[in-house]
């Protein structure tokens, strides 16, 4: 009998070697599934314009949508995420079309109007008559869209290192569907404050795996974008809604300079830079960022107007 259970055990521990070894990125989304069903989040489906849409869903009080960014999913949002329901918060974290485990429509086009437009008909199909919205780089874009289109259904909005504003990168974009193992380490460095470590061998390739399979939308959202047609310049003065601007000091993708740049063009907003964290900063800065996140959305009134740098 014992025997048999070592071998079990030994069968098992096998199996899940192999599949850390294939399969690492399953692996840690699997971690981050348990995670977040552990805080009392559900994985959901819903349709949204002719297309499955999937998304986590937990909490009770007031509701807050998080929108990840280029190439995330919802599962970008475990660290932060208990945060909120801790604090009393509905969370709602969807997967925009094209990732995660939404529909990769192959005749979309991926721009920010068309994703904008996905995340305003999820919210009212959630029954969400108005919510706070927050949104991380390419979701911080498409949250200030949004709220631009609908403010009346935005209570308060909150981005962090976000895109939107006009400006030339000192990057290649096409780093963001990388296809080499040296081009997925140049596009690591920009995601850290500086030199990344390099990622290990099975990990690095099964993240060229994954870019291989979905890179095509990455490329068709950033093709998108870059024609600069769907940019918020001159028009966040409109936003009038309470609004956090959170920041990494160190962020070499969007750097810390636009938001500076948005804090000027939304006067109300309060803009927080946090040195030591780069454009990773709401999974890496997560205790600092955590805390003042529900004190921006509990404040009553909202916060409004103000700049300051968070020191490490």
């Amino acid at each position: 009998m014992r025997l048999r259970i070592l071998l079990v055990v030994i069968c098992f521990f096998a199996g899940f070697s192999i599949l850390v070894w294939m399969r690492p990125i399953r692996v840690l989304l699997t971690l981050a599934d348990v995670a977040l069903r552990w805080e009392g989040m559900h994985s959901e489906y819903t349709s949204v314009d002719g297309h499955r849409i999937h998304y986590y869903a937990g909490g009770t009080g007031k509701p807050v949508v998080l929108l990840h960014g280029l190439g995330g999913r919802s599962e970008d949002w475990t660290i932060l995420i208990p945060y909120l329901l801790h604090n009393g918060y509905r969370v709602y974290a969807p997967d925009l079309l094209g990732y995660g485990r939404s529909d990769r429509p192959r005749d979309a086009a991926y721009s920010i109007p068309q994703e904008a437009g996905i995340v305003e008909r999820f919210i009212a199909d959630q029954g969400l008559k108005q919510t706070d919205l927050t949104g991380w780089s390419m979701g911080g874009w498409i949250a200030m869209r949004v709220a631009l289109d609908n403010p009346q259904a935005i209570r308060r909005l909150i981005v962090f290192d976000s895109a939107g504003l006009r400006f030339a990168p000192a990057y290649d974009p096409t780093l963001f569907f990388a296809d080499t193992a040296p081009r997925l380490s140049q596009l690591n460095d920009l995601l850290s404050t500086g030199k990344a470590p390099r990622l290990a061998g099975f990990i690095e390739r099964d993240v060229l795996r994954v870019l291989a399979r979905d890179g095509w939308v990455i490329q068709r959202s950033l093709q998108s974008m870059m024609t600069g047609t769907d940019i918020v310049d001159g028009k966040v003065s409109e936003l009038k809604m309470p609004f956090l601007i959170l920041w990494g000091k160190q962020d070499q993708i969007t750097p810390v300079s636009l938001g500076y740049d948005l804090h000027v063009q939304a006067p109300q907003s309060v803009l927080e830079v946090y040195d030591g964290c780069g454009h990773l900063a709401p999974r890496q800065c997560v205790p600092r960022i955590g805390p003042r996140i529900v004190q921006f959305l509990n404040a009553e009134p909202a916060p409004s107007g103000g700049a300051i740098e968070i020191p490490r």
